[in-house]
């Protein structure tokens, strides 16, 4: 949450564009979003539940003529300017409940056992997973050791930076979406890992 509070979000990840799936506009928090209706903001609602959410459906906040192949200028981008301008969602169109949300995998905790999963790998090689570091927080507590796995293989400590990572070891840390992430020091640690999205990752405590 690191933009002010009032800043709107355009967003158009959109395979579907020039289909009848709906435009949208959202209030979450102190933040406004634009998109197509198709998930691109699963994660956003997931985190923080929409105060409003409308449909697109007001032809006077987009330009004339919409374009079936690139609907993110035409639709997405002048509501996104009239939001900037001050007009309030409920003028762009109907409010709606039923918006698409996609199955992302949620962090579990399992008695001592926080699992997840691996559900990106980056163009380094480092494997991040949807453990984020709230729920990997509220696991460890105040326990005094931690075993972290990926794959079924135990995987090194808890490190801060990428640097904090011997030459041929491989190393845990929180990256820049706040994740826990398995990295190699200058070196793919999905190659070494031999793992792919989806691969299981737990985190466990251990009372010493």
């Amino acid at each position: 949450k690191v933009f002010p509070a009032g800043t709107i979000f355009l967003v158009v990840v959109d395979p579907g564009v020039g289909t009848s799936r709906r435009g949208l506009a959202a209030e979450v928090g102190e933040w406004k979003f634009v998109a197509p209706d198709n998930g691109v903001l699963t994660a956003v609602f997931q985190e923080t539940p929409p105060k409003r959410v409308v449909e697109l459906t007001e032809r006077r906040y987009a330009r004339p003529t919409v374009s079936r192949t690139f609907e993110g200028r035409d639709r997405f981008a002048p509501a996104a300017a009239f939001i900037g301008k001050g007009i309030q969602l409920p003028a762009l169109g109907r409010a709606i409940t039923d918006y698409q949300m996609l199955d992302l995998p949620r962090p579990v905790m399992d008695g001592a056992v926080l699992r997840g999963q691996v559900v990106r790998i980056d163009r380094f090689g480092n494997v991040v997973t949807n453990l984020d570091r709230k729920s990997c927080e509220k696991a460890i507590g105040g326990a005094s050791g931690l075993v972290i796995e990926i794959g079924g293989r135990s995987v090194g400590r808890l490190v801060s930076t990428y640097t904090d990572i011997a030459p041929g070891a491989l190393g845990a840390l929180f990256g820049s979406t706040d994740h826990l992430e398995f990295a190699a020091h200058a070196a793919s640690a999905a190659l070494q890992l031999n793992v792919a999205v989806g691969a299981p990752v737990e985190l466990r405590r251990v009372e010493k």
